[in-house]
This record gives C-alpha cells, structure tokens and sequence, in this order.
C-alpha cells in the first residue's frame, strides 16, 4: 500500500493468429503501480516477444485497495 499498489484490470484486445480479421478478447488482472504499470509493462513486451496474436488494443483499468478512511476493524464472524 506504502508504494500504491491497486489492483489493476486490463483488457486485451488482439488478432487472433490464424485469422488476422478477427479479434479476440483477453482480461488480465494483477497488483500493479500507477500511473507506470511496470507489471503489465513487462507483460505486454513478453506478450510482443513469446506469442503470435498482434495486440490491437489496451484498456486499463486500476483501483487502490484500501484507503485510508476505510481501514477500519469491523465485526469477525466465525463460520464453521
């Protein structure tokens, strides 16, 4: 939290290898820092490096996990 990790969602838009018409959809999700991205950064290139569909397009989308004025101790409950 000290260095504002979020959770960062992105979607994936690419070409689907054997038909470069066609696109296809892929979401990805992981703790991330804004507003760099290194994590996805280094996700993307190994995705340009290692596989064969051309990325067509990014959306991203991140959220801090806890905020300040929400970190409160609330009531445990126990289930068996």
């Amino acid at each position: 939290m000290l260095k504002d990790y979020r959770m960062t969602t992105a979607e994936i838009l690419y070409h689907f290898p054997d038909h470069p018409a066609l696109l296809q959809s892929y979401t990805w999700q992981d703790l991330d820092i804004a507003p760099k991205f290194p994590v996805l950064s280094r996700f993307l290139e190994f995705w340009e490096t290692k596989l064969e569909g051309k990325l067509h397009s990014v959306k991203i989308a991140s959220c801090r996990l806890i905020r300040p004025t929400e970190f409160r101790l609330g009531t445990v409950y126990n289930l068996h």
